[in-house]
């Protein structure tokens, strides 16, 4: 299955130039180009595409705004910086784009950043492997949702994630949707039983089988008894390789 590519940038010329680019590639298509910040934001809602390439410098609404709203959105997105400017690579760094490319750009650097979302998206992980043997006390939460109130056992919660702008917590058993924040939530849990990993997740420790290289500042992780997965980023890799000392 191809990957739907979306393209974000005010300058006609750069998108066309990323777009031979980009077409060159087998196992990608250009989705749809956009001219600024807010009709990308609106595109992605729209179509939902895997990978978006964002300019930093956008009328309306700047490259780096909209990376965080389409975080919020979906968090595994695919984000890819592609601009002129490099002094905004901290700004990057703190939404945790997969690629952060200076224009102007070769085909080999564009190609060599597809290649790795393809492979990525085919499963294609270079693992690094934990154990971790402890025993925690168990704990129930209350999770708030519109219609009711429910009591989760907080050892059968594998993650918790920030998804179309609600939070959904993932059990082994079934899932809760909430519109509580991720930081409430996290106040709620055991600090040495799951740890903020990332923007968008919180992850049980206990759960982690493998994590994987992933985007440039990011690691994925996966987990016993679920096929679902999550976000780590580099520092917190660094964080969790405590927990198994």
């Amino acid at each position: 299955m191809e990957l739907k590519v979306l393209i974000a940038d005010d300058d006609p010329n750069m998108r066309r130039i990323l777009r031979r680019i980009i077409e060159q590639k087998n196992g990608v298509r250009i989705e749809a180009e956009a001219e600024d910040g807010i009709e990308a934001l609106s595109l992605v809602t729209k179509l939902s595409p895997q990978i978006v390439f964002l300019d930093i410098q956008m009328p309306g609404l700047g490259g780096v705004e909209c990376a965080k709203r389409i975080i919020d959105i979906d968090p595994r997105i695919y984000i890819v910086f592609a601009t002129a400017h490099e002094e905004y690579m901290k700004e990057a760094f703190e939404v945790y784009a997969f690629d952060y490319i200076v224009k102007p750009f070769g085909i080999k650097r564009v190609h060599e950043t597809l290649d790795r979302m393809i492979n990525l998206s085919q499963g294609h992980y270079a693992p690094v492997v934990l154990e971790r043997n402890t025993q925690k006390s168990q704990k129930r939460i209350l999770i708030k949702n519109k219609e009711s109130v429910s009591l989760v056992d907080t050892k059968n919660i594998i993650i918790i994630s920030r998804e179309n702008n609600n939070t959904l917590i993932h059990t082994v058993k079934e899932d809760y949707i909430t519109n509580e924040s991720i930081s409430s939530l996290e106040e709620k849990l055991d600090p040495d039983k799951f740890l903020r990993s990332h923007k968008s997740y919180i992850i049980n420790i206990d759960k982690i089988n493998k994590i994987y290289p992933y985007g440039r500042w990011t690691y994925l992780v996966k987990f016993s008894d679920t096929e679902k997965d999550a976000l780590i980023t580099h520092e917190k890799n660094e964080l969790l390789q405590k927990y198994f000392e």
